[in-house]
This record gives C-alpha cells, structure tokens and sequence, in this order.
C-alpha cells in the first residue's frame, strides 16, 4: 500500500464511528521501489492530500526526514520538494502491517501490499 492510497483511506463505515481517519499504520515490511517522477501529477495531486497524514504516515515509516512538517508555499515550482514529495506518495510501500482505526482501534491487515478494509456483518 502507497502512502497516497493511505492518505484517502478511512474506516468511516463501521457502526459508531465518526471520523474514521487518520488509519495508523503498523508496518512489519516495507518496500521501497524507483516509479517514473511526474512533475505535474505530483503537483496536481499535493492540494488534495492531508499533509499532516502524509506527514505523520511517512514519519511512522521513518521516512518523513526529507519533508517539511508543513506544506511550503510555492511548492509546485520546486522540484526537489516535489521529488520527495513523490517518493513518499508513491515509491514507498507497506507490503504486510495493518491499518488502525483511531477511534475503535479496529485493525485492517495489509497482505502483498493491499489493505483489507473489508467489515464484517456486525460492523455494517
């Protein structure tokens, strides 16, 4: 799971939860891999994250060294910026972990780098 799929993730949909997001993360193998820098996706995709997540997600991954704890101005002209901020989003991946609820502390395992958000029955 990329860190960008983390940042839309939420578990809003179980019974009694109001919020739902931030997911935590509890990473047990984590893969990085080299993707095809895009200058303009990157750019085009930062104002629709939660920086804070993003922040927090790659912090708890050990990988926020490189990025700012908040979102700099201007950053769609500043392609260092936006080459880490690619290598967060999208070459950083959680292979097997879980995601946790924040209000519930329910856990959703992360197999082969895909997050099972399935609910059972009594959730729904």
């Amino acid at each position: 799971m990329k860190l960008l799929t983390h940042n839309m993730l939420s578990s809003r949909c179980i019974k009694g939860v109001d919020v739902g997001y931030p997911l935590g993360i509890q990473a047990k193998d984590v893969k990085i891999s080299e993707v095809g820098f895009n200058n303009e996706f990157v750019s085009r995709i930062i104002p629709k994250l939660d920086w804070n997540t993003l922040y927090n997600a790659a912090d708890s991954l050990g990988h926020a060294g490189d990025l700012p704890q908040t979102l700099i101005e201007d950053f769609e002209n500043n392609e260092e910026f936006l080459r880490k901020v690619h290598h967060v989003l999208l070459e950083i991946e959680v292979i097997d972990g879980e995601l946790v609820c924040p209000e519930t502390g329910r856990k959703f395992p992360i197999t082969s780098g895909i997050p099972n958000m399935l609910l059972n029955e009594d959730e729904v």
